[in-house]
Protein backbone atom coordinates (compact mmCIF):
# COMPACT_ATOMS: atom_id res chain seq x y z
CA UNK A 1 0.00 0.00 0.00
CA UNK A 2 1.39 3.42 -0.99
CA UNK A 3 1.56 6.22 1.58
CA UNK A 4 -0.87 9.10 1.22
CA UNK A 5 0.53 12.05 -0.74
CA UNK A 6 1.40 15.05 1.41
CA UNK A 7 -1.36 17.60 1.83
CA UNK A 8 -1.01 20.64 -0.40
CA UNK A 9 -2.49 22.80 2.37
CA UNK A 10 -0.30 23.75 5.36
CA UNK A 11 -1.31 22.59 8.83
CA UNK A 12 -2.95 24.93 11.36
CA UNK A 13 0.30 26.18 12.92
CA UNK A 14 1.82 26.87 9.50
CA UNK A 15 -1.35 28.67 8.38
CA UNK A 16 -1.29 30.85 11.52
CA UNK A 17 2.33 31.83 10.83
CA UNK A 18 1.44 32.60 7.19
CA UNK A 19 -1.57 34.71 8.26
CA UNK A 20 0.56 36.66 10.73
CA UNK A 21 3.17 37.25 8.04
CA UNK A 22 0.48 38.35 5.56
CA UNK A 23 -1.58 40.57 7.91
CA UNK A 24 0.75 41.60 10.72
CA UNK A 25 0.76 40.92 14.47
CA UNK A 26 -2.64 42.36 15.44
CA UNK A 27 -6.12 40.98 16.05
CA UNK A 28 -8.36 41.76 13.09
CA UNK A 29 -11.29 42.47 15.45
CA UNK A 30 -9.99 44.39 18.49
CA UNK A 31 -6.66 45.60 17.13
CA UNK A 32 -4.59 44.38 20.07
CA UNK A 33 -0.99 43.43 19.30
CA UNK A 34 -0.21 39.78 19.96
CA UNK A 35 1.95 39.04 23.01
CA UNK A 36 2.35 36.15 25.44
CA UNK A 37 -0.89 37.29 27.09
CA UNK A 38 -2.75 38.13 23.85
CA UNK A 39 -2.38 34.86 21.95
CA UNK A 40 -3.14 34.70 18.20
CA UNK A 41 -5.50 32.13 16.74
CA UNK A 42 -6.74 31.48 13.22
CA UNK A 43 -10.30 32.71 12.81
CA UNK A 44 -12.33 31.42 9.85
CA UNK A 45 -14.23 34.31 8.23
CA UNK A 46 -16.69 31.78 6.81
CA UNK A 47 -17.09 29.57 9.88
CA UNK A 48 -16.39 25.86 9.52
CA UNK A 49 -19.97 25.06 10.59
CA UNK A 50 -21.17 27.08 7.58
CA UNK A 51 -18.91 25.17 5.21
CA UNK A 52 -15.87 27.43 5.42
CA UNK A 53 -12.62 25.70 4.47
CA UNK A 54 -9.41 25.75 6.50
CA UNK A 55 -7.59 27.63 3.78
CA UNK A 56 -5.32 30.65 4.18
CA UNK A 57 -7.83 32.52 2.03
CA UNK A 58 -10.50 32.04 4.71
CA UNK A 59 -8.45 32.79 7.79
CA UNK A 60 -7.41 35.89 9.68
CA UNK A 61 -5.49 36.30 12.93
CA UNK A 62 -7.66 36.98 15.95
CA UNK A 63 -6.97 36.93 19.66
CA UNK A 64 -8.53 34.08 21.61
CA UNK A 65 -11.03 36.41 23.26
CA UNK A 66 -12.39 37.76 19.97
CA UNK A 67 -12.36 34.38 18.25
CA UNK A 68 -14.28 32.82 21.13
CA UNK A 69 -16.78 35.65 21.49
CA UNK A 70 -17.45 35.81 17.76
CA UNK A 71 -18.30 32.12 17.65
CA UNK A 72 -20.13 31.26 14.42
CA UNK A 73 -21.43 34.77 13.69
CA UNK A 74 -20.87 36.16 10.24
CA UNK A 75 -17.91 38.45 9.71
CA UNK A 76 -20.13 41.46 8.95
CA UNK A 77 -22.23 40.94 12.09
CA UNK A 78 -19.05 40.76 14.16
CA UNK A 79 -17.59 43.87 12.47
CA UNK A 80 -20.78 45.70 13.50
CA UNK A 81 -20.46 44.37 17.06
CA UNK A 82 -16.84 45.51 17.21
CA UNK A 83 -18.02 48.97 16.15
CA UNK A 84 -20.56 49.00 18.98
CA UNK A 85 -17.74 48.09 21.37
CA UNK A 86 -15.59 50.86 19.82
CA UNK A 87 -12.91 48.36 18.82
CA UNK A 88 -10.81 49.27 15.76
CA UNK A 89 -11.78 46.22 13.67
CA UNK A 90 -9.91 46.03 10.37
CA UNK A 91 -12.78 45.94 7.88
CA UNK A 92 -10.41 46.36 4.96
CA UNK A 93 -8.50 43.21 5.97
CA UNK A 94 -11.79 41.33 6.20
CA UNK A 95 -12.81 42.55 2.71
CA UNK A 96 -9.43 41.57 1.25
CA UNK A 97 -9.47 38.07 2.74
CA UNK A 98 -13.08 37.42 1.70
CA UNK A 99 -12.16 38.55 -1.83
CA UNK A 100 -9.23 36.12 -1.79
CA UNK A 101 -11.58 33.36 -0.69
CA UNK A 102 -13.97 34.13 -3.56
CA UNK A 103 -11.05 33.88 -6.00
CA UNK A 104 -9.74 30.66 -4.42
CA UNK A 105 -13.16 28.98 -4.65
CA UNK A 106 -13.52 30.09 -8.28
CA UNK A 107 -10.09 28.58 -9.02
CA UNK A 108 -10.34 25.37 -6.98
CA UNK A 109 -14.07 24.74 -7.14
CA UNK A 110 -16.11 22.96 -4.52
CA UNK A 111 -17.13 24.58 -1.23
CA UNK A 112 -20.82 24.50 -2.13
CA UNK A 113 -21.94 25.07 1.46
CA UNK A 114 -19.62 28.05 1.95
CA UNK A 115 -20.56 29.87 -1.25
CA UNK A 116 -23.94 31.28 -0.17
CA UNK A 117 -22.63 32.49 3.20
CA UNK A 118 -19.61 34.05 1.49
CA UNK A 119 -21.78 35.77 -1.12
CA UNK A 120 -24.00 37.25 1.60
CA UNK A 121 -21.01 38.56 3.57
CA UNK A 122 -19.41 40.14 0.48
CA UNK A 123 -22.71 41.74 -0.57
CA UNK A 124 -23.24 43.20 2.91
CA UNK A 125 -19.69 44.58 3.00
CA UNK A 126 -20.19 46.25 -0.38
CA UNK A 127 -23.42 47.85 0.82
CA UNK A 128 -21.72 49.06 3.99
CA UNK A 129 -19.18 50.90 1.87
Amino acid sequence: MEPHPPSSQPDRAQRLLAVLERDGPTCVWCGRTFTHQVVPTTDHLVPRVKGGPSWLENEVAACRRCNGERGHRGAVDWLEECGRRTWPADGERVRRVLGSLEEAIARRGGQRRARSHLATQVRRLRRAG
